[in-house]
């Protein structure tokens, strides 16, 4: 008897859930160009989530492309078509592929870790002196997160998909004696402009929400220390599901203005 009205709920949560982003997001762009601007605090993240990450973004997207052409290839090969697996992993990873990982990727270490961090600071009412002592923690905290995650996240998918370009051509000279001069025509060939700069604009907007939902996790995080794992695990979970979505909504869209 009690699950329609736990249903009804449930729905309730979300909707309030999708308000309170929406005035979060519009309370970061208010603060977002607004003086005085954080030049130091933002070089320290961009420091820390972008330099910090570029190990596991390279080797993630070396394995990537060495996997992804080592399985596309005997099925190429039964068709005759071995000549076209470098433009096939190639476009295949610029245009979803490496994005999409790189997103992911992120998702899992940069939003959980601003969750957390944001988290700890509201429980040790870091967030609140600072309130207190005149700083903008929206300016200050928030708004250099999310500009950070906004430009590191589609650097380090290009990155990603230059390493696993990389990959590919290793695991192609696993069976062949191909040069790179060669792989590098052969795969930018039938690379157009519509399979790079709409994955990179793609990926500026999973950069966004990745920071966006981090610093939300953390920020509005109730008492306790707990708080601060559930922010950290909500804000993965949450980006996530919604870096899918995005892509979702992108594919559809990018077909219509390319077709």
């Amino acid at each position: 008897m009690n699950r329609v009205p736990e249903f009804y709920k449930g729905i309730e949560n979300f909707f309030v859930e999708v308000a309170l982003i929406v005035r979060f997001t519009g309370l970061i762009f208010t603060n977002l160009f607004k003086p005085p601007f954080e030049h130091r605090e933002l070089g320290r993240q961009l420091y820390h989530m972008g330099y910090k990450s570029v190990a596991l973004i390279g080797i993630t997207g070396f394995i990537l492309g060495l996997v992804l052409t080592l399985q596309s290839r005997p099925v190429l090969v039964d068709f005759g078509a071995e000549s076209m697996l470098p433009g096939m992993v190639t476009v295949s990873i610029f245009r979803e592929i490496g994005p999409v990982i790189t997103a992911l990727l992120c998702a899992g270490k940069i939003s959980s870790g601003i969750g957390a961090e944001l988290g700890s600071m509201r429980v040790t009412e870091q967030i609140d002196a600072m309130e207190v002592s005149g700083t903008n923690p929206m300016s200050f905290v928030v708004a250099t997160r999310v500009m950070a995650t906004s430009i590191m996240v589609p650097l380090l998918a290009v990155f990603a998909s230059t390493i696993a370009v990389v990959g590919s051509y290793v695991a192609v000279n696993m069976y062949s004696n191909m040069s790179w001069a060669l792989y590098v025509s052969l795969s930018f060939d039938v690379v157009a402009f519509s399979d790079i700069v709409p994955s990179f604009l793609k990926s500026i907007v999973f950069g966004f929400f990745i920071g966006l939902i981090g610093c939300y996790k953390g920020y509005y995080a109730m008492s306790g220390t707990e708080s601060v794992g559930r922010a950290a695990n909500s804000a993965v979970v949450t980006a996530s599901l919604v870096i899918f979505i995005i892509d979702l909504i992108a594919v559809q869209v990018i077909e219509l203005v390319y077709p």
